[in-house]
């Protein structure tokens, strides 16, 4: 496991090291799920460990970064698809993986899929699911907010390229308690650095950010615009947290692979790469 080292000082009494993980992507189903699923569960296990650098088991990778935090950090924070499909052992394994150790955890848009790309991913298609993955999670995967150490680690779904209004008012809420924030969510928030990363050094068929301006939509296809357009609600947050100096950090996935940007000056977003590919990053805050 290659763990990336992320150092933020802030002027905290006491240090606080976080573990960050992301995209683990479990992909397992059996007799209780249906023949399609359990061929989905078959494919995607290959699709997986052909990217993957070393062979190996991506529950066995999970394992290895929760044993780790467990014996080396605060505690854990995993920033989506831990699951690749609901399924009932990606269920079960999604509820034990999140409670083994002290973890915050932020959805990402696996989490809700039912068999990868089969429906418009909107709120009517995530509220299939939504209730089960709440019952997994130890934190409401919508918004919440817990103060460790001083540090005020706040949770947003994102998992869906949008921002809803009353993430926003939620958010205010928690700039008024006067702490430093780390920002938990799965999808990072545009910058021009990530953009190129994705479409002209990778080639990739969209940059899957949040925020993205309307005029960097046009190479996308018709449906990935539809998709990853902001919403003016969606814009609104992005500002917010552009001009808030409380938020210390943005931590996030998504895009299978580390990167480090800046959204202002001052203001650091790290994206940590996948566990199913060994990587997760240990953040220190002092």
């Amino acid at each position: 496991m290659f763990f990336d080292q992320i150092s933020l000082s802030i002027g905290l009494p006491k240090p606080l090291r976080l573990l960050h993980a992301s995209d683990s992507h479990l992909t397992y189903a059996d007799e209780r799920d249906d023949r399609r699923k359990r061929e989905l569960a078959a494919t995607r296990t290959r699709d997986f460990h052909d990217v993957m650098h070393e062979p190996g088991d991506a529950l066995e990778r999970l394992q290895e970064v929760i044993d780790y935090a467990r014996e080396n950090c605060d505690l854990l924070v995993h920033t989506g698809d831990v699951i690749d499909f609901v399924s009932q052992p990606n269920f079960e394994l999604l509820r034990k993986s999140l409670s083994v150790t002290d973890t915050i955890f932020a959805p990402g848009n696996h989490e809700f899929s039912r068999y990868i790309g089969e429906a418009k991913e909107d709120d009517e298609y995530k509220a299939l699911n939504f209730d089960n993955i709440q019952k997994c999670s130890p934190n409401n995967i919508d918004f919440f907010a817990r103060i460790v150490k001083g540090v005020n680690l706040v949770v947003v779904d994102n998992s869906y390229f949008e921002f809803k209004p009353r993430h926003l008012e939620a958010f205010r809420t928690e700039i008024a308690r006067g702490l430093p924030i780390v920002l938990l969510m799965h999808i990072p928030i545009f910058t021009n650095e990530l953009y190129n990363e994705m479409m002209v050094t990778r080639h990739r068929e969209a940059a899957h950010l949040i925020g993205t301006p309307e005029a960097l939509l046009a190479p996308y296809s018709l449906a990935r615009q539809e998709q990853q357009r902001p919403t003016p609600a969606t814009l609104e947050f992005i500002d917010y947290v552009k001009h808030q100096p409380l938020i210390k950090a943005v931590l996030c996935g998504h895009m299978h692979f580390p990167f480090r940007c800046w959204l202002t000056p001052s203001l650091p977003q790290f994206v940590v790469g996948p566990t199913f590919d060994n990587y997760a990053a240990i953040v220190e805050i002092t």
